[in-house]
């Protein structure tokens, strides 16, 4: 379509890098992996950063490593960017039947199924380089969420709560960041993959409200269709249980103060959010869902400080 070959999304910020500064031939491969959305990648980073940090202090380290840290973010671009790919693959003729989407790069014609599969393996191999930085076990435990991420793009077709899907994938990091450092798999590990689940469903069903006229007319199932009038309630749920699945993993990694300091914080911001939840507020959803960047922030913040302060 040709009205649609440099239109900004509509969910990605206002003057970000890729429509002001990249080559216009390079945008719509940068759009189809979400690089003008960073919002995405972050949300795929911060359980690896939260579990990171929980466990240089269950650990004795003086907070979490920052090579790995910074791995893990490098790794999240690229697979954010491949997962999107592939994704966008997958659902190019349910994402022409709504609004929101009919102008991403595959639905509009200005990439080819081809031309994506291309950006999707080598979005892959970047990845694989990243992963290979790290020690065998987590090696292993990287490759195994590869099954999840490759069901996800079918479970909108069939389940009325692909979020769940959706945070088994995103909320993976919750078990690399302890891999990463320790080498194997401890229960707070588990416990802060559980938050990061119950808070992926949680926000990307305020992220689902934006299509809730359209997803029906694409056959589209969702959580916040499936919650419907009570979409505040069921995302406050998930929210709640985020919250006492952390704080079940800050008790059994025996962190200190500032931890419990990080999660009130993170906690505030969950409530906030739930408070300006409006139906048929659709900038608004979108609002909310990116502003849990900063909610992951508080939490990994407490987590870090109180790592560095319990060596000292």
């Amino acid at each position: 379509m040709i009205d649609s070959i440099d239109r900004p999304l509509p969910d990605a910020p206002r003057g970000n890098w890729v429509d002001r500064y990249a080559p216009q031939a390079w945008r719509p491969y940068l759009r189809l992996a979400r690089m003008d959305r960073p919002i995405g990648w972050w949300l795929l980073l911060l359980p690896c950063w939260w579990s990171a940090a929980l466990a240089a202090g269950a650990l004795g380290r003086a907070g979490p490593d920052l090579w790995q840290l910074a791995l893990f973010m490098i790794g999240a671009i690229a697979m954010r960017g491949a997962g999107s790919t592939y994704n966008d693959i997958v659902d190019r003729d349910l994402d022409a039947k709504v609004a929101r989407t009919r102008h991403r790069p595959l639905p509009s014609g200005q990439v080819t199924p081809r031309q994506a599969l291309v950006l999707l393996i080598a979005l892959c191999l970047v990845g694989l380089a990243v992963l290979l930085q790290f020690n065998g076990f987590a090696i292993m435990v990287g490759v195994a969420s590869l099954v999840i991420v490759a069901i996800y793009p079918f479970m909108k077709r069939v389940t009325s709560m692909p979020q769940l899907v959706l945070g088994l994938a995103f909320a993976w990091g919750g078990l690399m960041g302890w891999a990463a450092l320790a080498g194997r798999l401890d229960p707070p590990a588990f416990f802060i993959y559980g938050a990061a689940i119950a808070w992926t469903v949680g926000y990307d069903t305020i992220y689902a409200l934006q299509d809730i006229e359209d997803d029906p007319i694409a056959g589209i199932k969702s959580s916040a269709r499936l919650f419907g009038a009570h979409a505040r309630l069921g995302i406050g749920l998930c929210f709640a249980l985020a919250v006492l699945l952390a704080l079940a993993a800050i008790v059994l990694a025996h962190a200190g103060a500032l931890a419990y300091v990080g999660l009130a914080a993170f906690t505030a911001h969950l409530g906030w959010q739930i408070w300006r939840i409006r139906r048929g507020d659709e900038a608004g959803a979108l609002m909310l869902f990116q502003s849990n960047r900063d909610a992951g922030l508080l939490l990994f913040a407490g987590l870090t400080l109180d790592a560095i302060l319990r060596h000292l």
